[in-house]
């Protein structure tokens, strides 16, 4: 009988060890946390996102020297290590620029 009482109390506290569930599991009380496709983009209106595209078009063709060399070593492969030891500039430096005295 004593065993039985000892088993079942176990069991009970194995039953309540493994079923608890944390609030802190849970991801979110709402709902429904997510926006549906239709509603997705509906925070911009069509004017900010003309303008938004307008301004990353002028960043395209108004880019920093630096960003230009940077993206040119990026692509070459013994450049781009070059680059991780001795900087872009000088990578740059290297491997694209024409040598003075040579073509």
């Amino acid at each position: 009988m004593r065993t039985l009482l000892l088993l079942s109390v176990l069991a009970a506290l194995a039953l309540a060890a493994l079923c608890y569930e944390s609030h802190e599991s849970m991801e979110s009380y709402e709902i429904s946390p997510f926006i549906n496709r239709r509603n997705a983009n509906t925070f911009m209106s069509p004017q900010q996102r003309w303008r938004a595209k307008a301004q990353e078009r002028i960043r395209e063709r108004t880019k920093p020297a630096y960003e230009i060399t940077r993206e040119a070593c990026d692509d070459f492969k013994l450049c781009e290590r070059y680059a991780m030891v001795y900087g872009y500039n000088a990578a740059y430096n290297r491997y694209f620029r024409q040598r003075r005295g040579t073509k």
